[in-house]
């Protein structure tokens, strides 16, 4: 399929956060530790470059039961604003047909517009993506637990559909335990981006009930694979990639895992899964991206296994030297995927 040529831009990140419409509970934001992470070279790292797992004894990132506890953000905006133009270009057009097929033909149609639960939602970066993607009047319900991240979101947010109809947007700030059957009651869709490999299988496994209870389908893209290919290869790609992979799935994270978990998780409900490959393809127009990419990646494999260090940190001058020259290209590969759940009574 050929993809359009024009894109939604990336949005600017305030200087200052002005008021917030933050409402009911939902979830926090995955990614990577907030304070600077240094890599192997000892330059600081975005905090979300990578992206790296939690440190050993660390509550995984995105939670399903409130401990009651505070936890400080995870991802920097500056990080979501850095990867939003790479996420846009990698998400699968693919599942968009399939996705409005269903949304027309949805019960309840006729009873008003989209109503869409953004998980995770960061800086917003899905909906911009999406809602002028899709026809008809829609309202985003955008989650996350960092109160300036569901500001940006809210405040760059779209406000046309595909088909000019208005979008409107509201804000949820809390936990994902309150992302139930009943959170999701009247909800068309739900939709996140880089979230179910930073999810246990009993996480992922809640979020497929939620949606098979409340009838919904669900579009939920950029989960990373645990693939990766630079040029030119280097002998020691594959033994980085490996402590990478091990580090994504530290305290029982599914890491590389994910896809295939959510999808069974999904079919045991009833649903039907399509998945999409949704790659990173970086060259030297995303040095930027590519060189926080590079940092946050090997940091987290030498942080898995500190033997690597050394030589770990040769390798990054090496790839940085390669990326400052415009000659590093660079392939993440994701997944995309779409479950399309049995409508219920009343659902969307």
């Amino acid at each position: 399929m050929t993809r359009p040529t024009t894109t939604q831009p990336a949005a600017v990140i305030p200087a200052q956060p002005g008021p917030r419409d933050v409402t009911d509970a939902a979830p926090e934001t995955p990614g990577g530790d907030m304070a600077a992470t240094g890599s192997t070279d000892g330059a600081s790292v975005i905090p979300g470059a990578g992206p790296a797992g939690p440190r050993p004894g660390e509550r995984a990132t995105v939670r399903l039961r409130d401990t009651g506890e505070e936890e400080p953000p995870r991802y920097a905006p500056e990080w979501l604003q850095l990867r939003e133009p790479a996420d846009a270009s990698a998400r699968s057009y693919d599942l968009l047909d399939p996705l409005r097929i269903r949304l027309a033909n949805r019960p309840g149609r006729a009873g008003g517009g989209l109503v869409v639960h953004d998980i995770g939602c960061g800086t917003g970066s899905m909906g911009r993506w999406l809602a002028p993607r899709l026809d008809g009047t829609q309202h985003w319900v955008l989650h996350d637990r960092d109160p300036y991240l569901l500001h940006f979101a809210a405040v760059a947010s779209p406000r046309s559909a595909a088909d000019g109809s208005h979008v409107t947007v509201e804000t949820r700030r809390g936990d994902v335990a309150r992302l139930t059957r009943g959170v999701l009651a009247g909800a068309s869709l739900v939709t996140a981006s880089a979230l179910l490999d930073v999810l246990t299988r009993e996480e992922v496994g809640a979020l497929a009930a939620a949606c098979a209870g409340a009838g919904c389908p669900a579009l939920l893209t950029l989960s990373v694979a645990g693939r990766v290919e630079l040029t030119e290869p280097h002998p020691l790609d594959a033994e980085i990639t490996e402590a990478f992979n091990a580090h994504q799935r530290r305290g029982g994270l599914l890491g590389p895992d994910a896809v295939t978990a959510a999808a069974e998780a999904f079919t045991e409900h009833g649903a039907t899964v399509r998945l999409n490959p949704s790659p990173w393809r970086l060259g030297p127009e995303e040095a930027a991206l590519t060189e926080q990419w590079l940092r946050g990646w090997v940091g987290a494999a030498v942080e898995e296994r500190p033997e690597l260090a050394e030589r770990a940190g040769a390798y990054l001058a090496e790839r940085l030297e390669a990326c400052a020259a415009g000659k590093l290209r660079v392939v993440v590969h994701h997944t995309d995927l779409l479950a399309l759940c049995r409508p219920v009574d009343g659902g969307a």
